[in-house]
């Protein structure tokens, strides 16, 4: 079996086609990141080249020592990913100091992944002590909607997470912890990362002021799916804000009673 056949693989490029479609990766817009298991690893080792450098992270992950995880390139369509994943994808490991990576696999013709891999890094290497490995996925979109309610809305997680989530009455059930707000910073260095990795601690979504959304997930399904879940709430808020505002809403009450109903954990932080 060629690594293209094998299902995990088939489901990135499934991931980042869906994504695509959907209009969250103009360009060379967006990455993504998924941490292999053991089995996965081990199916894939005979494509591996271990002889490759090692490469600064410019943080250190020291839990995700020799961890491998399929990764997106630099400057690389997301559209493209289903065309030929080894020119626009790849295998990274990190070293067992947790202060570097190497590329095993793919990322072919000197090609190098995403620019945003420390962030990538710093938030797998939280969500991985905070969910005792379950969480495996990292995805990054220029998400429209999102995007554009942070030139509108005050840069603060609390108001966010209220407005995104009385727009539709899943939201709170799909994204429980709410939602974490980075303003403006300069992408793909050491400090963006660790104040998305602070917000990570909390929230498997960090919104990205005036770029873009970070979540989180065990899979990539679920982790497509919270985007998706939050990128129409968002959607919902635009218009409803183009129609004049709410004339009603869903209130605080109704929220402590979804969480009763459906044995979720609604934060009396944002129902004040």
């Amino acid at each position: 079996m060629m690594i293209e056949d094998m299902k995990f693989v088939k489901n990135f490029k499934k991931i980042t086609n869906d994504a695509w479609f959907k209009g969250w990766h103009e360009r060379n817009g967006g990455n993504l990141t998924y941490r292999l298991t053991e089995d996965e690893v081990s199916a894939v080792k005979g494509f591996m080249n271990e002889d490759s450098e090692f490469t600064p992270i410019g943080i250190n992950v020291k839990n995700l020592a020799n961890e491998y995880f399929l990764v997106t390139g630099s400057g690389k369509f997301i559209r493209n990913m289903t065309v030929s994943l080894e020119e626009n994808a790849g295998i990274a490991k990190v070293d067992e100091t947790g202060e570097n990576y190497k590329i095993v696999w793919g990322l072919i013709n000197g090609a190098k992944p995403t620019s945003e891999l420390t962030s990538h890094l710093m938030s797998h290497s939280i969500k991985k002590e905070k969910t005792n490995g379950e969480y495996r996925v990292i995805m990054h979109s220029h998400t429209t909607n999102t995007i554009a309610l942070t030139f509108v809305l005050p840069l603060d997680g609390k108001v966010f997470t209220r407005e995104l989530w009385e727009m539709a009455t899943e939201c709170p059930v799909v994204f429980p912890s709410g939602v974490g707000v980075v303003p403006w910073m300069v992408p793909g260095g050491a400090a963006i990362a660790r104040e998305t990795g602070k917000l990570m601690n909390d929230h498997d979504v960090v919104i990205w002021a005036h770029h873009g959304m970070f979540c989180a997930g065990e899979t990539l399904d679920l982790t497509f799916g919270l985007m998706d879940t939050v990128e129409k709430s968002a959607e919902i808020l635009v218009k409803v804000l183009s129609m004049g505002g709410k004339k009603q809403t869903i209130t605080s009450q109704n929220f402590r009673d979804l969480g009763k109903a459906f044995n979720v954990d609604i934060s009396e932080d944002y129902l004040g």
